[in-house]
């Protein structure tokens, strides 16, 4: 018997690009059997960026089925009586007209979980807009520095609108299937990438509701990057904590400072952060960090992507997972990074091709 925590639960995908993907391959890790229904001799238009689509769909099956025609139909209703969750990323009301929405589906699974992933949720005055994650990111509120400013500008590397929304979906698929197992019936919900923006807020918008100032934890002079003598960058995160400056100021020999509490750093922050920048010039990243270990100090190296994949603590957490192809190749992933007592995390295979399981699920013949 698998040991894993979501053995036995199957999805059915019909989301495409970054956030279903995501949600549904962090459940896919930990047991569920994901299917992805994709559209015949197309499939997810992340396809056309095999890197992208690949990080997020190892581990899947899929079949292909078109959606507008009867037998696609009767296809896809098959996969639904014996399935417990679906989760698309169409826009709203785009299944519902195909006879694939949840108040169809109910009726043939009545303890169906359905999850519309979407820009701008199932209803508001902006549903039918198109959009990608920087104008969810705008609406939400993520760019409140740049508007504020009167001044575009960079664009976030991180999708923060993707990446919240898959999240929000993935906590949306437990909790909706922990109440069908509880009361036989499924439930639909709504996830909006915008309302998972501002969900993020959370801690800067409750206080700009209610007309509170936030605050200036963050701006610290001790909250920053810094770059050190060879060249190389590190992170000090003191964030208020004068437990931590003053044990800060002892490993720099600036004592003279270590007394200042955190409302007058905050004061001279401009000051100070030149005067921390001048002092860690002068040794080392490894230097400084073997200091700041020994001192307590809240840091950490600023490391490429190629760094990030070798830090010896990303490589101790065992967050990457190489699979070999037939032939000898091998591609290496990253799993879903929860810890399970009793429960190793493993990739269950390569990326499927698409419609690599119709034979299998419809015709009852080996893949």
């Amino acid at each position: 018997m698998s040991t894993a925590p979501l053995a036995g639960l199957k999805i059915l995908s019909l989301a495409e690009q970054f956030p279903g993907p995501y949600a549904t391959m962090l459940l896919s890790d930990i047991g569920a059997e994901v299917i992805m229904v994709e559209r015949p001799g197309v499939g997810d238009p992340a396809r056309q960026f095999p890197p992208l689509f690949r990080a997020l769909n190892r581990g899947k099956r899929s079949v292909a089925l078109d959606l507008k025609s009867a037998e696609g139909i009767a296809r896809f209703r098959e996969m639904v009586s014996k399935s417990d969750v679906i989760v698309e990323g169409f826009r709203p009301g785009k299944l519902a007209a195909l006879g694939a929405g949840f108040e169809d589906m109910r009726k043939i699974n009545p303890r169906l979980v359905y999850v519309s992933i979407s820009g701008y949720g199932q209803d508001g005055p902006y549903r039918d807009r198109a959009g990608h994650d920087l104008s969810y990111e705008g609406v939400g509120g993520l760019l409140a520095d740049q508007a504020e400013a009167g001044q575009p500008g960079p664009v976030p590397t991180l999708p923060l609108a993707d990446i919240g929304a898959a999240l929000f979906a993935a906590i949306a698929i437990l909790s909706a299937v922990v109440s069908s197992q509880r009361t036989g019936q499924g439930r639909y919900v709504d996830v909006s990438m915008s309302d998972a923006v501002v969900s993020m807020l959370t801690a800067f918008l409750v206080p700009a509701a209610n007309g509170t100032p936030l605050g200036e934890f963050i701006s610290e002079p001790g909250y920053g990057v810094f770059t050190c003598k060879d060249g190389k960058l590190l992170t000090l995160s003191i964030a208020h904590e004068d437990w931590f400056w003053h044990p800060f100021c002892e490993a720099i020999d600036k004592l003279d400072l270590a007394g200042m509490k955190s409302r007058d750093r905050v004061t001279r922050k401009d000051e100070l952060r030149e005067e921390i920048a001048a002092v860690l010039v002068g040794k080392t990243r490894a230097d400084w960090g073997g200091l700041f270990d020994k001192a307590g100090v809240p840091w950490g190296p600023v490391n490429s992507l190629a760094e990030a994949m070798n830090d010896p603590h990303v490589r101790a957490r065992r967050l990457l997972r190489t699979i070999a192809h037939d032939g000898g190749k091998t591609e290496t992933f990253l799993v879903q990074p929860l810890k399970f007592d009793g429960f190793e995390t493993e990739i269950s295979g390569l990326p499927p091709e698409i419609g690599a399981d119709n034979k299998r699920l419809f015709e009852g013949g080996p893949n």
